[in-house]
């Protein structure tokens, strides 16, 4: 397949969005990063013809799930290189894997990354906005695209889904895994999970939503998300831009319902299920996933893993700590 089709200009919408970003205003605080949520429509997916598309590449950057679902990808470099797909956060896009995508396969690699459901340029079901169907999204795009040998990296929500994935449909096509600032193994606070955050935090983020979703994707990575609130950051008012397009785009209702999915599912049983080498890159400053109950817990359950903190790093490392971030992930594919 050519792989020079799926370089596609990003839609006119996008670049109306960027073109409009003011300076975020109000930085929020803390671990429990604000208040937020919503429930506005989006549209649903024609079921018709989804039976007879399930699977298929109906454009050279578009897949058909199931349920008539259209996710957009990306996939990029020589397809004769290992393949190294990629799994985005919340509420964000595969343009969030750009610099990692751009460097893997300047180097011969072939990376792929989806935009997942409701997310980005992929097309907004009301349902299925939950970690089951975001994995078996994902499965789709890996065996529709035959891809085998893979690397298979997920950032924040999207460390959830390759947990999830890799619980519901084994690693016969992974050689690897790498989960980054990620999720698991569960983000809220109960009784089993003392070190996890209070639902009032996530309670937050849907009521934020509902009130203002712009500006509260303006509060969050010029806040907390990038570590800007931190004394002396050097904020980047463009990795602020870019967030807020990324999420304004994403339907509402479909980033609304995924507040739940990243923050209540409970990822142990998944984990426990790893048997392929495993990369685990957390900072010890992440105000949005603290390192205690995700990175450092998912090191005790994952087999064979090779754990790597990054000292006063943020959430979003892969923007802040690029390069080193760039290099790690290298090494530890080539190893």
């Amino acid at each position: 397949m050519s792989h020079a089709k799926n370089l596609t200009a990003t839609p006119t919408r996008r670049n109306l969005l960027l073109g409009s970003a003011s300076v975020a205003a109000g930085a929020l605080v803390g671990t429990g990063f604000s208040t937020a949520a919503s429930a506005a429509s989006t549209a649903a997916p024609k079921a018709g013809a989804a039976s007879s598309l399930q699977g298929k590449q109906v454009m050279s950057n578009t897949i058909v799930t199931k349920d008539g679902t259209q996710l957009y990808f990306k996939d990029w470099g020589p397809s004769t290189g290992q393949t190294v797909v990629f799994s985005h956060g919340w509420p964000l896009d595969s343009d969030s894997w750009e610099s990692q995508m751009l460097f893997l396969s300047s180097l011969g690699y072939r990376t792929v990354a989806h935009d997942r459901r409701g997310h980005g340029r992929s097309s907004q079901p009301w349902n299925g906005n939950d970690m089951d169907t975001y994995a078996d999204d994902l499965a789709t795009v890996i065996e529709t695209l035959d891809l085998k040998n893979i690397v298979l990296v997920g950032f924040s929500t999207g460390g959830g889904e390759v947990a999830r994935y890799i619980g519901r449909h084994g690693t016969k096509r992974v050689a690897k895994a790498a989960l980054i600032s990620a999720v698991p193994p569960l983000m809220l606070k109960t009784a089993a999970n003392p070190g996890g955050l209070p639902i009032e935090v996530f309670d937050g983020l849907r009521a934020a939503q509902l009130a203002n979703r712009s500006q509260f994707y303006k509060d969050v990575p010029s806040g907390p998300f990038f570590g800007f609130n931190r004394p002396g950051a050097k904020v980047s008012q463009g990795l602020i831009d870019s967030w807020w397009a990324q999420g304004m785009i994403g339907g509402h209702k479909n980033t609304y319902d995924s507040i739940k999915a990243f923050s209540e599912t409970d990822f142990t049983e998944d984990l426990k299920k790893f048997d392929v080498p495993t990369l685990i890159v957390h900072g010890d400053d992440d105000q949005i996933v603290p390192i205690g109950a995700a990175g450092l817990a998912s090191a005790k359950l994952v087999k064979n893993n090779k754990l790597i903190v990054y000292p006063g790093a943020p959430h979003g490392l892969t923007d802040t700590h690029k390069d080193k971030f760039n290099a790690d992930l290298l090494a530890f594919i080539k190893s």
